[in-house]
């Protein structure tokens, strides 16, 4: 039994007999220390299927499970990174931490939460800045204390929503390399959505595309047979990661122009609708002009 499982899920919006079907026949297995990577293109649907194994999303056809028992809710144990930072702004970085430790752990002494909060402010190093405000930070900084406070939290799975998205390449490169050796430390189940080919080969087990939608639903699998730790500045020279690299960026590549020939196929009717008759109603009241006075030009608009 896989640890993280998604079981024939279809995600549907809308009316029964109106509905938008947005992921298909979803089925993943994920096992107990695994990463994963999802790939794929923007709106196909990598963030309602991060919803999903949240709990934050409920299926509409199909089942979410993790270690056997019915995902129906979100949990401290299913920890999840946003593609913003989501810090509370009134808040410091340690302040942000000490709110979702003290709301997971409520029974924590003053003395524990302290240490808790301590630990994971230096694990992505913020020691230095843990008095700030997010509006204090980098992009960077602020991605670093969402990270610290998903952590915090102890979870069993490690959602990660494009959280690297929106930083510059020297920092999204540095808080990659942060979150691997967090992993490699104190291993737990990982799974990230992204759009980069490079970052998905880096860091995952397995890369997992996922098809245009609607209707998008999981393709063939890319297993990654590289040892860890990987070391970015060879990458380029292993002959793996290049294989991997090309095929899949191919994969891709093809899985968007079907897309677009399919698109470009279709036709869609467009409705019958006529502009509104502005013509004043008789008797509708009209604003009154202030008269001038005599010998007094108007005043410029």
């Amino acid at each position: 039994m896989a640890f993280l499982e998604l079981d024939n899920v279809t995600v549907a919006f809308g009316p029964a007999t109106n509905q938008t079907v947005v992921l298909k026949d979803i089925s993943l297995e994920v096992e107990e220390n695994e990463f994963v990577a999802i790939i794929g293109f923007s709106g196909a649907g990598k963030s309602t299927l991060i919803s999903l194994l949240a709990g934050l999303q409920q299926p509409t056809l199909g089942e979410v499970r993790k270690n056997g028992q019915l995902v129906t809710e979100p949990g401290p144990d299913l920890g999840l990174m946003f593609q913003n930072y989501s810090l509370l702004p009134w808040l410091s970085v340690n302040d942000n931490i000490k709110l979702a430790v003290k709301t997971a752990f409520p029974k924590l002494s003053k003395t524990e939460l302290a240490k808790k909060i301590e630990h994971y402010v230096k694990m992505v190093k913020l020691g230095h800045a843990g008095d700030r405000k997010p509006h204090e930070l980098s992009g960077g900084m602020r991605q670093r204390a969402s990270l610290a406070r998903t952590l915090s939290l102890d979870p069993e799975v490690l959602l990660l929503d494009e959280p690297l998205s929106a930083l510059d390449a020297l920092t999204r490169s540095e808080l990659q390399d942060q979150i691997l050796n967090i992993w490699e430390t104190d291993k737990r189940t990982v799974v990230m959505i992204t759009n980069d080919v490079d970052e998905a080969v880096l860091m995952a087990d397995r890369i997992i595309p996922l098809t245009m939608g609607p209707e998008a639903t999981l393709a063939q699998e890319f297993v990654v047979n590289m040892e860890r730790p990987r070391d970015r500045q060879t990458l380029n020279d292993h002959p793996e990661f290049m294989r991997l690299k090309s095929e899949i960026t191919s994969f891709m590549m093809q899985i968007n122009k079907e897309s677009k020939a399919f698109s470009s196929n279709q036709v869609v009717p467009m409705p019958q609708i006529r502009p509104k008759d502005f013509t004043p109603i008789s008797g509708t009241p009209r604003l009154k002009t202030r008269p001038t006075q005599p010998g007094k030009p108007k005043s410029a608009a």
